[in-house]
């Protein structure tokens, strides 16, 4: 039997006449990260803020551990840890007094709290760091000590809400590490991204979000697969040439048109390849670039909404 840290039942919010969230159903497996993958204004953080108590829904249900969100507010608030897209600690004391306030806050014996703290410190490497002002501190360490703030009481359930978001490559890369040690300790994650890559490396399961509702839930590999083993990406000229390419494949193939790129997703990749390419040379369209890999769960996103995740977040 599944052991499920969260379920949601027909979770619905509304603000005013924009619905953020209609009837969505999850069940959130424990001890894994579980992927929201969405663009900005999908609902994604609209979920998240029911989830952690923050928001009442307007109509469904959901508990965490068992305990309801809405009638056990307070019992749920004491098993999870919320960390939001940017950092809520006080960047005019040091790391160290930002997380024995937490402590304070959640009722930690004072010397339960200091080596929580010592450990926490370490663990996400700011024990150097500990003693200087917040402000002091590059966007990476931000992002730790609001993540060590999180943890401070051993929460069972953590919300991750966009964690990576303005973080350089090397940042995120640190923060996609300690989500792996976290859920290695027996952590649930629930994370929050527009990232399709933050996605497909640490989801065991994603649920992809698009103007509030659920639209597919799967494993980001099972996910891919719906579209075949093999992207193929023609380049042409101008977006004319690429039309024109795109009219002649769509005879026997099933091309993909996107600005001057025809897309073709296929299980047989090498023989559609070398179809391909022989049509368009029939036809004397000669491509300007090739380009043959994996699906992402870009490519998914874009087959499920017709919209690019990422360039959706971007607008």
């Amino acid at each position: 039997m599944t052991d499920f840290a969260i379920r949601v039942e027909g979770l619905t919010k509304r603000f005013e006449t924009v619905t953020a969230l209609d009837g969505i159903d999850l069940e959130i497996p424990a001890r894994t990260v579980f992927g929201l993958l969405g663009p900005n204004g999908a609902g994604k953080t609209t979920a998240i803020r029911i989830l952690s108590t923050i928001l009442k829904p307007d109509a469904g249900r959901a508990d965490v551990l068992g305990r309801d969100v809405v009638r056990q507010a307070k019992e749920v608030r004491t098993r999870i840890g919320l960390a939001g897209q940017f950092a809520t600690v006080d960047t005019n004391l040091t790391g160290r007094e930002n997380l024995r306030l937490i402590g304070r806050l959640v009722h930690l014996p004072r010397q339960e709290a200091t080596h929580r703290i010592d450990a926490l410190l370490e663990r996400f490497q700011l024990t150097t760091a500990a003693d200087r002002p917040v402000r002091t501190y590059s966007g990476g360490m931000r992002r730790r000590i609001d993540l060590a703030a999180a943890l401070v009481n051993r929460p069972p359930v953590l919300f991750l809400d966009e964690p990576t978001t303005g973080l350089d490559p090397f940042s995120r890369n640190e923060v996609w590490a300690m989500v792996g040690e976290l859920v290695g300790d027996g952590t649930t994650v629930v994370l929050t991204t527009q990232y399709l890559e933050e996605a497909d490396r640490l989801a065991s399961r994603v649920a992809v979000i698009d103007e509030g509702r659920v639209i597919a839930n799967d494993s980001p590999a099972q996910l891919k697969s719906r579209l075949g083993s093999t992207v193929i990406e023609i380049g042409l000229v101008n977006v004319a040439t690429a039309k024109r390419a795109h009219d002649v494949l769509i005879a026997t193939f099933a091309p993909e048109l996107e600005d001057s790129t025809v897309r073709l997703t296929t299980h047989e990749g090498a023989r559609m390849l070398v179809e391909a390419l022989r049509t368009l040379d029939g036809e004397a369209i000669v491509p300007a670039t090739l380009t043959v890999r994996e699906p992402s769960l870009d490519d998914v996103f874009l087959a499920l909404t017709g919209h690019h995740a990422e360039r959706e977040a971007a607008a």
